[in-house]
């Protein structure tokens, strides 16, 4: 299980944990002050840095086909697409620990932890509250096998995460966000069409944020910071391994390049499930997860790289790695821009707002304007 994917401590707890201590010991030091910076930069782990996700929403904006609508794609909605990247690994840097328990768990899905509940990923419920219950009746039926930890400030050290859960939801708001902009389009005011297309920017952003966290390995394990456990291979266990693949490793090779990822990629397809088109959000799901699965295959392969110098990035060798990681960025933007037009070509009229709409011109309407009364003809005497 996965606590929450940090280094090895959460820095916002360490830093209000110093803060505590320097409260409760009247202690107003320099020293302490030093140490809650510290610990605030123990950033938790990401998968990709910023410029990472931002390149997977930017690349499926690329992606998308001219039948999409324009204004969400005109170089205004890419910058905003394009900055809401980060914005879940933002909202994880906050102290507040609700958030940190409901946003943490969004970013990661360690597919060997359901063997530790015996389930499997083949038959997992489309509905977050379900499987959550379902995890919470085991832990309490074999309460010895997932004991207290007074570590586990955010209460996520049991969990294996929800990242196939929190993209299906974010697919039903944004095909929602689409039948109610359809309504506006055809009945609304300038002001209404305009704050829809920004409701769904905000969606697309958010959403191309998890989509790409699928695409990095490490956050479909419990090794997503170095191996852990039997390791009769020899895997790295170095827990600065999942930095590295997320921006460090890029870094040091020059960083990912944007057109020649673009040149690779196909138009946006609507998705399928064996054949069969997905279209709501429970077709999604079973999807999404199939996806995240393929990612999770390639853990070992990424380790392998590892262990056989690949990716140092110091020479030839060392530069070997990098294709994988290129492929993994297109595969995100690829997936994402298939959601954003499945979502889009499958979303139905939203008929309850069409309905409210009618109303409202109705009542809006001026009064009809009374036909005026035929004359009298003129009679003769």
């Amino acid at each position: 299980m996965a606590l929450f994917h940090f280094v090895t401590l959460s820095p916002n707890s360490a830093v209000a944990s110093v803060a505590g201590l320097a409260h409760s010991s009247g202690v107003n030091s320099r020293f302490l002050l030093l140490l809650a910076l510290v610990c605030a930069n123990a950033l938790p782990l990401r998968a990709w840095d910023y410029e990472g996700h931002r390149t997977v929403n930017l690349l499926a904006l690329a992606s998308l086909p001219t039948n999409f609508p324009a204004a969400l794609r005109d170089p205004a909605a890419q910058e905003r697409v394009g900055f809401l990247a980060g914005e879940p690994d933002r909202w994880r840097n906050t102290i507040d620990r609700p958030l940190r328990h409901f946003n943490g768990p969004d970013h990661y899905f360690d597919v060997e932890d359901l063997d530790a509940y015996g389930l499997a990923w083949t038959n997992l419920s489309r509905f977050r509250s379900e499987f959550t219950a379902q995890l919470a009746v085991h832990r309490a039926q074999h309460a010895d096998k997932f004991p207290p930890d007074e570590k586990d400030l955010d209460r996520t050290k049991y969990l294996p995460g929800f990242l196939p859960w929190a993209i299906a939801e974010n697919y039903a708001k944004l095909r929602s966000g689409f039948s109610y902009l359809k309504v506006y389009e055809e009945m609304g005011t300038p002001e209404e069409v305009a704050q829809a297309r920004q409701n769904l920017l905000y969606i697309m952003g958010v959403m191309g944020h998890y989509v790409g966290d699928c695409t990095q390995p490490l956050h479909t394990t419990k090794h997503f910071n170095g191996w852990v456990g039997a390791n009769p291979k020899g895997y790295g266990t170095n827990k600065t391994f999942h930095s590295w693949i997320d921006g460090g490793y890029l870094n040091k090779v020059g960083g990912l390049k944007f057109d020649e990822l673009r040149a690779k990629l196909r138009p946006a397809n609507t998705l399928t499930n064996a054949g069969v088109p997905a279209r709501e959000a429970e077709q999604v799901f079973a999807v999404v997860m199939q996806f995240i699965v393929e990612q999770h295959k390639l853990v070992e392969p990424l380790y392998q790289m590892d262990k056989d110098g690949k990716l140092t990035g110091k020479d030839a060798l060392g530069m070997e790695g990098l294709p994988f990681l290129n492929h993994q960025v297109e595969r995100a933007a690829q997936m994402l821009g298939d959601l954003w037009v499945t979502a889009y070509e499958s979303a139905p009229v939203d008929n309850f707002l069409k309905n409210q709409l009618a109303r409202r011109q109705v009542k809006d309407a001026p009064p009809a304007v009374p036909a005026p009364a035929p004359k009298k003809k003129k009679t003769g005497k």
